[in-house]
């Protein structure tokens, strides 16, 4: 299996990628094909494919932020069972990520990711893909040892039409296990910087924002 950066919208591969995104996920998670020419230009973010027989099975997308020491995983995909794709990805994006914080003379100090909550929303099927069931996933995430940030998560939808996406939590791996809270500071820092790109936010998430800011830490829970 081959892990091969997507940096144009003329790339062949992102074509692939893009219908197995249509095929996965929600309508309102999946940015149009045409808005993705920026994303895959800019170095910060970094968009790779599991490729399997010449065909793309996989996908992650993901981004370090040099100023926080931390990386965001904007989203996996598993697109056919039985043949170690999560491992595989999983594996190839830490070794990336350690090596971006360590051009930075840094240790990574985590990993931000939203994870759907099947015990509030359980009606996405995600493709019928068996790996992507929201269960499925968020027991892997807890398994590679992501634990979930202790408030209320919303935000807003990819569409950028105002409406906020519920029934997900925000969760953190800590690469040092025994962390069990985080600043404050941080992570409304990062959530700000994560959707600058979202003009039309939601009160819900302004109100968010606002009790984070009233506080010092969160803490860190067992998914």
């Amino acid at each position: 299996m081959e892990y091969n950066r997507i940096t144009n919208i003329e790339d062949p591969l992102f074509k692939q990628m893009h219908q197995l995104m249509q095929d996965v996920f929600p309508p309102e998670e999946v940015l149009e094909f045409e808005l993705w020419k920026e994303p895959l230009e800019d170095p910060g973010i970094r968009v790779f494919v599991a490729v399997h027989e010449g065909r793309v099975v996989g996908a992650t997308e993901y981004r370090y932020y040099e100023d926080f020491n931390v990386a965001m995983t904007d989203f996996t995909i598993i697109g056919q069972a039985g043949l170690g794709i999560g491992p595989f990805l999983a594996q190839k994006r830490l070794v990336d990520l350690h090596a971006l914080a360590g051009e930075h003379g840094k240790k990574l100090l985590g990993m931000f990711a939203e994870v759907y909550n099947p015990y509030h929303v359980d009606h996405y099927e995600f493709g019928g893909i068996k790996p992507m069931d929201p269960y499925v996933r968020r027991e892997v995430l807890a398994h590679l040892g992501y634990k979930r940030l202790d408030f209320p998560y919303v935000h807003p939808s990819w569409n950028n039409d105002g409406e906020a996406v519920t029934g997900l939590d925000l969760c953190f791996l800590p690469m040092d296990g025994e962390l069990n809270e985080l600043q404050t500071d941080l992570i409304v820092k990062f959530l700000k910087r994560y959707y600058t790109v979202l003009s039309n936010k939601p009160e819900s998430w302004n109100k968010m924002i606002e009790n984070l800011e009233e506080k010092t830490k969160v803490g860190l829970l067992a998914l």
